[in-house]
């Protein structure tokens, strides 16, 4: 007979449906995070080769923009370890290095940021995009040994290829604008690189330059598998909708003298780390004979 003083034994009950909900939360959480993270801090590096018969000799360009330096960017040290790993020949920087709105404080990490580049002991070439336009900026840019190329025209040697650098600081374009009112044609015995935020493929190839850098376009922030940016210059879903246009939002684009590069950079405009099939990058050009 049982004893009425001791309790009585309880089944145990099944896991609430409640709880198998929340942790099944919690995991799709997870995943959604470390995904954007990958996204959003996993650098990569877009190499690409260019061949041309004004070089003799193989040389490397690191090409870097659109910092809009932060407290929710990669690390400075990241960036530097990964050009580091390249050893350039020459580091090409293609503006929008701080985003001008937040009141100082980008302001102050892209400075520190680019005399850790200036320390590399590699040449830096800079030109300004829409937001990185402050002159006390580019002064202490030029005082820390950085070529600020703002209407500027560079002949340089580089592994024994004679090398022209030009670069221009337009935010805005004319109808009428034209490279030829400010530099000769390039000289075809001389590898020449325009540097230069803002893509104007049509203005650039006329100028006919080897190689034209730019930066601006973020990749479109966010791509879409097999149908690439999501936006592009106010347009949805260009490449799927308009496929007779071509889409000029990053990587190589070929015209007549030569070719354009478009990088997708390594920061987000506005603020918010939102990128999505488009990793920051550190584009690595090796130019070949």
């Amino acid at each position: 007979m049982a004893n009425q003083n001791e309790p009585a034994l309880q089944p145990t009950p099944p896991a609430a449906p409640a709880a198998k909900k929340k942790k099944k939360g919690g995991i799709f959480l997870l995943i959604l995070f470390l995904f954007w993270w990958t996204q959003n801090y996993f650098l990569v590096t877009a190499r690409e080769t260019i061949q041309n018969n004004a070089v003799t000799e193989p040389m490397t360009i690191a090409v870097i923009s659109d910092l809009h330096a932060g407290r929710l960017n990669i690390s400075d040290r990241r960036i530097i370890n990964r050009i580091k790993e390249s050893a350039p020949d020459l580091i090409c920087v293609l503006g929008d290095m701080y985003t001008d709105s937040e009141n100082g404080s980008s302001q102050k990490m892209a400075l520190e940021f680019m005399q850790s580049l200036a320390a590399l002991d590699t040449p830096v070439y800079y030109v300004p995009g829409e937001h990185d336009r402050s002159v006390t900026f580019m002064e202490q840019l030029t005082q820390s040994g950085i070529h600020v190329m703002c209407y500027a025209q560079e002949d340089i040697t580089v592994n024994g290829n004679p090398v022209t650098i030009y670069g221009i600081d337009n935010a805005y374009f004319s109808p009428t604008f034209d490279l030829t009112n400010e530099f000769a044609s390039p000289d075809p015995s001389r590898y020449s690189i325009l540097l230069a935020h803002i893509p104007q493929y049509e203005a650039y190839a006329s100028f006919g330059a080897d190689l034209t850098l730019c930066g601006d376009t973020h990749g479109g922030i966010i791509r879409l598998p097999f149908f690439g940016p999501l936006n592009y210059q106010g347009n949805w879903i260009p490449e799927l909708l308009y496929p007779n246009e071509t889409i000029m939002d990053k990587g190589l684009f070929p015209y007549s003298e030569g070719t354009m590069f478009i990088t997708s950079g390594l920061g987000n405009y506005p603020s918010a780390p939102v990128r999505m099939f488009n990793n920051p990058e550190v584009a690595i050009l090796e130019i070949t004979p």
